[in-house]
């Protein structure tokens, strides 16, 4: 069921975003050569899933990623137990920061099952954990978030805060804006 989800979700973000097809095809390729691309141990590249939550002021929750060293959105590898990238983007956010599922909401103006952000990028060696350089191929959701108290995994994540829209990658930033959060 995932990977029909994951051709959905493919099919979904090349009609909205035509021009961004040059990582999709590269997904799509490595699925055709029977990359197991929802097992982290697949090297050649797999699938990440992340959330974009927006608080009532607009702002945007970042984590601070541990082995990374980066401010990053909330987000993560898939699990066996994951049915649909959304739902592993919800289960990711609420690992990294308690945040839990009933508090996230769709945006609204933003369609359900269409990710605000595909991109793949490299994540490098980490000999700590025997893994070498691969690609990450990265769906990101976007989440009306409500009051909530944060609670890092601190295995994971060293810091929150709440960013602005311009602290976002610019094409993110871009889509957020035509959305009316500036």
């Amino acid at each position: 069921m995932l990977y029909n989800d994951i051709s959905c979700t493919l099919d979904l973000y090349a009609t909205r975003f035509p021009d961004e097809t040059r990582d999709v095809a590269t997904l799509r390729q490595l699925i055709a050569e029977g990359g197991n691309v929802s097992s982290r141990h697949e090297f050649r590249g797999h699938i990440t899933s992340g959330a974009i939550m927006v608080n009532e002021a607009g702002k945007l929750l970042m984590i601070h990623h541990r082995v990374l060293e980066r401010w990053l959105f909330p987000g993560g590898h898939l699990e066996s137990t994951d049915v649909t990238l959304r739902d592993a983007a919800i289960r990711e956010a609420e690992e990294e920061t308690g945040i839990p599922p009933q508090k996230l909401h769709s945006f609204e103006g933003w369609p359900q099952g269409t990710p605000i952000y595909f991109d793949a990028h490299v994540i490098p060696e980490n000999t700590a954990n025997n893994e070498p350089e691969h690609r990450h191929f990265g769906f990101v959701y976007l989440f009306r978030v409500l009051p909530q108290q944060i609670t890092l995994q601190l295995e994971e994540v060293t810091n929150w805060a709440w960013g602005e829209t311009k602290d976002a990658p610019e094409v993110i930033g871009a889509r957020l804006r035509r959305l009316g959060l500036s």
